[in-house]
């Protein structure tokens, strides 16, 4: 991965401005990210008692680091009754899968960053 495949699910300015550009810091906010993701994640199915509890804070996770159509789509989702939430969460589980994958590659970006010095 590298930073020519990021699909602009996330912007990084965002993220970056929040870190003063400290790539240390960046590091680790995109790490939370990735493992709240994982946490909450499964939660998206609306079988689950917390789904509206998931999509809340992975908006929140989403919106700290830049992924605006990843935070929309879980605003929308959470504020949709029980019985129109499925559509709405798969679209979730949709950003929340592109955006992971442009953390991913950012992150494998910094990791190289930080081997050059």
């Amino acid at each position: 991965m590298a930073l020519r495949d990021l699909s602009g699910a996330v912007d990084f300015t965002v993220l970056e401005r929040m870190t003063a550009g400290d790539d240390a810091v960046t590091e680790e906010v995109l790490g939370l990210f990735a493992q709240q993701a994982a946490l909450w994640s499964p939660l998206l199915d609306v079988r689950e008692d917390g789904w509206r509890d998931g999509v809340h804070t992975i908006r929140g996770a989403a919106a700290g680091i830049g992924a605006g159509t990843l935070a929309a789509a879980c605003q929308t989702a959470e504020a949709a009754d029980k019985a129109e939430a499925p559509p709405l969460l798969d679209r979730v589980r949709d950003a929340l899968e592109i955006a992971l994958a442009d953390v991913a590659a950012y992150r494998h970006a910094l990791m190289l960053r930080s081997l050059r010095g």
